[in-house]
């Protein structure tokens, strides 16, 4: 799963714990703002858990960053945020912000995030080791992980009867 995407990178970041980011560019730093103070033209905004990600579809060509609030483990709803707005053309940074544990990350990478500001920091290393668990996957996602099916069926193709 990792060999589409940029080594993990790590920092300090603003809040408590490490910022990842998988990605070559270089990170956008203006403060997210929360979606009901967001101006339009504004390029950082804050989803938190009940914010509806289809109302920025319209501002998608101004944003640079978007930033995903987990407040707590139990909170999924921002995986679904993420492919709302991947499958939505938004090709800039996703960011997962809060409480994130390293055994999440490689579904977040799939539902679309690109970067992890957790509250508690994990280890560079074993968040490398999380994206190199499964070199395969078995469905389509956000992410450019082609589907082990696909790749049977391609070479199935490709092999001369």
């Amino acid at each position: 799963m990792a060999d589409n995407l940029a080594p993990l990178a790590s920092r300090e970041g603003p809040e408590p714990g490490h910022l990842f980011r998988l990605r070559r560019d270089p990170e956008h730093t203006a403060p997210a703002v929360p979606l009901a103070d967001y101006p339009a033209g504004g390029t950082a905004v804050l989803l938190a858990p009940g914010d509806d990600a289809r109302l920025l579809i319209p501002h998608l060509g101004a944003l640079r960053r978007i930033d995903i609030a987990f407040p707590k483990f139990r909170e999924g709803r921002g995986f679904s945020a993420a492919r709302i707005l991947r499958e939505a053309g938004f090709a800039h940074e996703i960011r997962a912000v809060g409480v994130l544990t390293v055994d999440q990350l490689a579904f977040l990478v799939r539902a679309g995030f690109d970067a992890v500001l957790p509250a508690t920091p994990f280890d560079p290393g074993v968040a490398q080791a999380v994206l190199a668990r499964f070199p395969h996957v078995y469905m389509k996602a956000a992410d450019a992980a082609r589907p082990v099916w696909l790749l049977r069926q391609e070479r199935a193709l490709a092999t001369p009867h």
